[in-house]
């Protein structure tokens, strides 16, 4: 069996930190997150220099990303201990990677799940902590927050025969967060034109996510994500990228 935590695997938890970084509840706060990690308010943003942004914020990206992949590194413990049922960890994962998908989707008709959340105060208390801690108190506070995307990518880590390659797949998750916010660091301007492009097709953005979750569980129950993760290897050997290589 192909391991869910390489290959298209990885697509897949890039594009889901992707949908959680354009999500309603963290892409309107992202200006706020980034002045308090770097000292500059948001009206100085636009003009503050690349290096004064860029060296806080890469802390900040790191703090985060450690805290996922260290879940995910604990749910690759997780289903190594249920190996000798793999049959059944592989139908579990499934239906909660359709059910975290189903309800991104529901999120776009029922606004409530979309929860409001008012970081003033926890931004205050973490920033007396620089960017380290402000990214540590980001990556628990918002798991909530983000927990669709993450827990399907969590069950996907589960299904993991190595555990390297589980922490790897939440590295790439993160990425999919860092990356965006690194570019905003460093173009703010052009990157807040874009959130406001962004913002009109929230809709479109959390059906397009929550469906590639659905029919990745989807695939999972049925057999054929692995299938089509064996061929999405093998192309990526084609082209020179190993992915299959033991962490």
């Amino acid at each position: 069996m192909a391991d869910p935590a390489a290959g298209v695997g990885f697509f897949a938890a890039f594009g889901a930190g992707m949908v959680s970084f354009l999500s309603p509840c963290v892409l309107p706060l992202v200006p706020g997150y980034l002045s308090a990690v770097t000292g500059v308010s948001v009206s100085e943003l636009e003009r503050a220099n690349w290096r004064r942004v860029l060296v806080p914020s890469l802390l900040f990206v790191a703090s985060f990303s450690a805290i996922f992949i260290l879940l995910g590194l604990a749910a690759t413990g997780l289903g190594s201990l249920l190996r000798d049922n793999l049959e059944l960890l592989q139908d579990i994962s499934g239906v909660l990677i359709v059910a975290m998908g189903t309800l991104l989707i529901a999120s776009v008709v029922v606004p409530r799940l979309n929860r409001e959340w008012h970081p003033e105060g926890l931004l205050e208390r973490a920033g007396n902590g620089g960017p380290l801690v402000i990214g540590a108190a980001f990556g628990i506070a918002w798991t909530p927050c983000i927990g669709p995307t993450l827990a399907a990518i969590l069950s996907a880590a589960a299904l993991s025969g190595s555990t390297g390659r589980g922490g790897a797949l939440l590295a790439v998750y993160s990425a999919g967060l860092a990356i965006p916010f690194l570019l905003t660091a460093l173009a703010f301007t052009r990157a807040t034109t874009a959130f406001d492009v962004v913002k009109r097709h929230y809709r479109a953005i959390m059906l397009g996510g929550g469906a590639i979750l659905v029919a990745m569980g989807v695939l999972i129950l049925t057999g054929e994500y692995f299938r089509l993760n064996i061929e999405a290897q093998k192309l990526m050997s084609d082209l020179g990228i190993n992915v299959s290589a033991d962490f």
